[in-house]
């Protein structure tokens, strides 16, 4: 009897250690069938998808934006802008910029809402034609309200309008149906106005920003300095612990770059 149950038990281990080591050798096998180079899978980790933060530039390239170097330094410090934030860290907010040019009879979709990392070269603005800037208010309304383009789990769009005239076509419908839309009331909205002839009035009904209503460029070098400005906030906001807070504009700093403005 004692036998027969020593003899049972060395079966038994004996089972036991070849399910043992046949899950051992399953194992083994799975994993050199991984390529190398492959990715550990950690089961239950994922790293968290960082949110869209959209920056929407809507840009005058009518035909009076081709004097005095104006739409030449609005190329370089639109290009200078994005180039800066696809250097930015994603972990917790992806910069998108898209940009949006009114002039001749309507407006464009220069640069579709996309992640700004992945933006490889920006064609070169020209400038022509009348201002028609009321279509380009009702495109950016329909960017924003577009689920594909700004998904509901996106931070707080920043909307940048430069100007140096007045709008050609009809822009008040347009601008007030962009305000009151879901997301264009809760945008941050800044405007810049170039030179004299900028329809500030009008600007002022675009922007929310209590602090400084409208931005002022009197020359180029104006112009890349409210970019930058715009750059840096944008860049505090996608890397603080609060992204959806709007950050104010400080365009009073010095540029420390090499862009030659007096070539402008």
């Amino acid at each position: 009897m004692a036998l027969a149950k020593f003899r049972e038990d060395i079966v038994s281990r004996f089972h036991q250690a070849t399910v043992i080591r046949a899950k051992e050798h399953d194992a083994l096998l799975a994993t050199e069938a991984e390529p190398k180079g492959a990715p550990t899978k950690l089961k239950g980790f994922a790293a968290p998808e960082p949110r869209p933060l959209p920056v929407i530039v809507l840009a005058d390239t009518s035909g009076s934006m081709s004097a005095n170097g104006k739409i030449d330094a609005l190329n370089e410090a639109i290009k200078t802008m994005i180039l800066s934030f696809g250097r930015e860290s994603r972990l917790r907010a992806e910069i998108q910029v898209g940009l949006i040019t009114f002039g001749g009879d309507a407006a464009q979709a220069h640069v579709p809402l996309v992640g700004a990392n992945r933006i490889e070269g920006v064609e070169a603005l020209g400038a022509q034609g009348r201002t028609p800037m009321g279509s380009a208010f009702a495109m950016a309304r329909q960017w924003l309200e577009d689920k594909d383009m700004v998904p509901s789990r996106a931070y707080r769009p920043v909307l940048v309008l430069v100007s140096d005239g007045a709008p050609t076509d009809d822009w008040q419908g347009p601008l007030q149906s962009l305000k009151a839309s879901e997301r264009g009331q809760k945008a941050t909205r800044f405007a810049l106005a170039i030179g004299a002839d900028a329809d500030r009035a009008m600007l002022r009904q675009f922007t929310n920003d209590l602090e400084a209503p409208v931005f002022e460029a009197d020359g180029a070098r104006d112009i890349v300095k409210f970019f930058r400005a715009v750059t840096m906030s944008v860049v505090a906001r996608s890397t603080s612990g609060s992204p959806n807070t709007a950050l104010p504009l400080n365009v009073g700093e010095d540029l420390e770059d090499d862009l030659d403005l007096d070539a402008l």
